[in-house]
């Protein structure tokens, strides 16, 4: 559980005075939500911290979608709209995020959802917690910087009973299991490189990172090298590849060049997998697909489930005040047999018979 303390929220509330007044027009939606059991439709608005097909957001997007289906709520039942408010490539600095708030907002409440779900942080913050307090019921998915009741932030009491209109589901990375995955793997693990932006997430997965390894210590070196620079990433990757480092664990998902071009999580995932001579951890099991080696990452189609099953609850009546926060609890344990022939090593038969994914090519 981490503090936002050393997040910049105050750069997301700059849309917050602009936004006010739609509070108004979704207390309406609100008060509907709670008697939603007579509605014949249903309206669920997906908000994306990053553009539509990003490798984070489009399982979650999916997954919340498939258990609204499972619900119940699908066909003529649920209309469902989405923004991608693509934060992570273009609208990068505290003003366009501002903008793209607005934007989101207005679509919001010319839409009336009966809830909303917002996917990272961006999203979540730009929104959500800008505001004095939300009307429209909220479930996030992905949460990384998660406040605590003591944080005094407005719609928290705590995760067992939220005590507001939001809920959802904190991104717990498994980060010791997927390390102790590797060393099975590799006996001979002793030195880990975990790379990070310098972005509001990448600080909290070190911080979520260090805190599991404080709870649960490994005797292993872990070395942490964070940038918002695609070129020093690059000679990151280089020095690692000329080093005792035995393993990877990228979370640097978007990084800036000399030119000013953005590079996010597909471009900068794939260009490891193409240049790095180290196996890698993947953060999302999705990023496998990418060419990375492979091991034990969070599952982000069902961490999406999770918060469309809570959507789902609430759209039957529940009140999301009354919904516990929980961690993302499914991790997924996949593998890229081409690249780790590629890298020369050897998947024992058990932990491939074990796998949820093995790609093949």
């Amino acid at each position: 559980m981490f503090s936002t303390d050393h997040m910049p929220r105050w750069e997301y509330r700059l849309a917050a005075a602009w936004v006010f007044f739609i509070l108004l027009t979704l207390s309406a939606a609100s008060s509907q939500a709670n008697q939603t059991a007579d509605k014949d439709t249903y309206k669920v608005f997906i908000l994306h911290s990053y553009e539509l097909d990003h490798v984070c957001g489009q399982p979650q997007s999916a997954g919340v979608v498939e258990a609204l289906h499972n619900s119940g709520f699908s066909g003529k039942k649920l209309t469902t709209e989405a923004y991608a408010m693509d934060t992570k490539r273009t609208n990068t600095t505290p003003q366009s995020i501002a903008a793209q708030a607005k934007i989101a907002l207005q679509k919001i409440s010319e839409f009336q959802p009966d809830v909303l779900v917002t996917l990272d942080d961006n999203a979540f913050y730009s929104v959500v917690d800008a505001l004095p307090e939300p009307k429209t019921p909220v479930v996030f998915s992905g949460l990384n910087n998660l406040p605590t009741a003591s944080d005094q932030t407005h719609w928290l009491q705590s995760r067992q009973h939220p005590g507001s209109h939001v809920t959802g589901v904190y991104e717990k990375i498994h980060f010791v299991t997927a390390v102790q995955v590797q060393r099975n793997i590799n006996t001979e693990l002793r030195k880990m490189l975990v790379l990070s932006d310098n972005s509001p997430t990448g600080k909290a997965l070190i911080r979520q990172i260090r805190e599991e390894l404080q709870q649960n210590p490994l005797d292993i070196e872990f070395e942490y090298k964070i940038t918002d620079s695609w070129e020093e990433y690059q000679q990151f990757i280089t020095d690692a590849n000329a080093s005792d480092i035995n393993s990877l664990y990228p979370v640097a998902l978007r990084l800036i060049d000399q030119q000013g071009k953005t590079y996010t999580g597909n471009e900068i995932l794939q260009w490891t997998a193409k240049h790095s001579r180290k196996p890698s951890i993947p953060l999302n099991f999705s990023f496998v697909q990418l060419g990375l080696f492979g091991g034990a990452g969070v599952d982000f189609h069902a961490m999406g489930y999770q918060a469309g099953l809570k959507a789902a609850a609430i759209l039957q009546g529940e009140d999301p005040g009354n919904i516990p926060i929980d961690d993302a609890k499914r991790y997924a344990l996949v593998f890229n047999l081409p690249r780790a022939r590629n890298l020369g090593i050897e998947i024992p038969q058990d932990i491939l018979l074990a796998a949820d994914i093995v790609y093949t090519e």
